[in-house]
Parts: C-alpha cells; sequence; structure tokens
C-alpha cells in the first residue's frame, strides 16, 4: 500500500468484522478469515484488511488523522498496553482524533456480582454450540447468570488465540491515561452493545 498516495490516513485497528471503507482496516486476520469467522456479518466491498504490527504501525511520526478501534484494547496485556497507547501517541497528527471502545469494567462486574450462580455446562465452540449459543449451557447472550455469556465478557470467548481479555479499563482509568499521554478528552460516554448487552465505554479523544 502506498501511504504517500493518500492525502488523509485514517486507520482502523483490530477491525474484526467491521472493516470500514475509507479506512486502512488493520487485522491480525486476513479478510477471508474474518468472512469465515463472522459468516452472518456483511462486509463492504473494495476493502482490504492489513496485517500490519499493531505496535510498530508502517506510518510516519504524525502522518495519521485519525486511529479508531472499537472492542481491542482489553485484549492487550499488561505488557502490550503502553505499547499500543504510546504508537497510537506517535503516528497521530497534532489535533488528530483517536477514538476507541471497551467493555466498562465496573459496571460488567456490579451485573457479575447480581447475577445468579449457577453453573451448568463446559463451554464449547464447535459450529453447532455457536448456532445455538451454548455459552457455557446457558444458550443465551443473557447477562443474568455469571457462568453464562457474562464469563466471556471478562474473559474473552477464547474461540481463537486473539479471544481472550487480558486487561480492563473503567472511566478514571481512561482519563488518566488520556492525561499521560497529553490527549484532550472531547466526549467519553456509555452505551449497550447491540442495544441490550454488555455496558460499554466510548471514548473520543485529540492529540494535543
Amino acid at each position: 500500500m502506498n501511504t504517500s498516495e493518500q492525502n488523509e490516513i485514517r486507520l482502523n485497528l483490530g477491525c474484526g468484522g467491521r472493516p470500514l471503507p475509507g479506512y486502512v482496516n488493520v487485522d491480525k486476520d486476513t479478510l477471508e478469515e474474518l468472512k469465515a469467522r463472522y459468516p452472518i456479518d456483511s462486509f463492504p466491498e473494495d476493502v482490504d484488511v492489513y496485517q500490519y504490527d499493531i505496535f510498530n504501525l508502517p506510518f510516519s511520526n504524525e502522518s495519521v488523522s485519525e486511529i479508531r478501534t472499537d472492542s481491542l484494547i482489553e485484549h492487550l496485556s499488561f505488557k502490550d498496553e503502553p505499547r499500543f497507547f504510546l504508537e497510537a501517541q506517535r503516528v497521530l497528527q497534532p489535533g488528530g482524533i483517536f477514538e476507541f471502545s471497551t467493555p466498562d469494567f465496573e459496571e460488567v462486574v456490579k451485573i457479575w456480582i447480581n447475577a445468579k450462580d449457577e453453573w451448568k455446562d463446559f463451554y464449547r465452540d464447535d459450529a453447532d454450540a455457536i448456532k445455538e449459543e451454548h455459552w457455557f449451557g446457558q444458550y443465551s447472550y443473557l447477562l443474568d447468570n455469571r457462568w453464562g455469556y457474562l464469563t466471556a465478557v471478562i474473559y474473552g470467548p477464547q474461540n481463537s488465540e486473539g479471544q481472550f481479555h487480558k486487561n480492563c479499563y473503567t472511566v478514571p482509568k481512561i482519563r488518566a491515561i488520556l492525561n499521560r499521554l497529553d490527549f484532550e478528552e472531547t466526549e467519553i460516554s456509555n452505551y449497550m452493545w447491540k442495544g441490550d448487552g454488555v455496558p460499554m465505554i466510548q471514548v473520543k479523544a485529540v492529540k494535543k
């Protein structure tokens, strides 16, 4: 990809099943692998997915106008967490937009505490289990049982190498990270994943 031909570089890191037109979509998996993993999702035509190293992006300092990443940072190990945020700081232009989302760990824990403690079955990720929303025998994405989808929210679905959650975030932690890296917060809001699912934090910030 010849980035010099682009007037504006916008990155969609860890795009998963949500590659976006007009962005440089980056994921550890290829487009073909993502389509196989997310068979019910529709993918825009004429999009590419690049397997760039998110800790060493092939872009020069202050050359990127926007970075967005949805549900990625909870997958970062403690050691990789600063590497990612510092790399985002490096490539973004002053005034560049940094937008990301992640589960609201504090709210998830509150739900966990109040949920039923009724274990029913061992985890399965075979095709039938996925189709039937098995989730430890709960057959549901509801968050009313600790040993169902809630377990996957905290630890990741663990159905491939990259699908493990290794970190967690709250609004105060995110604000402290932005402050340390000299980003200006423009908006931090909360929403429910797909309308009625996991409590999420949505962050919009600008590099000073």
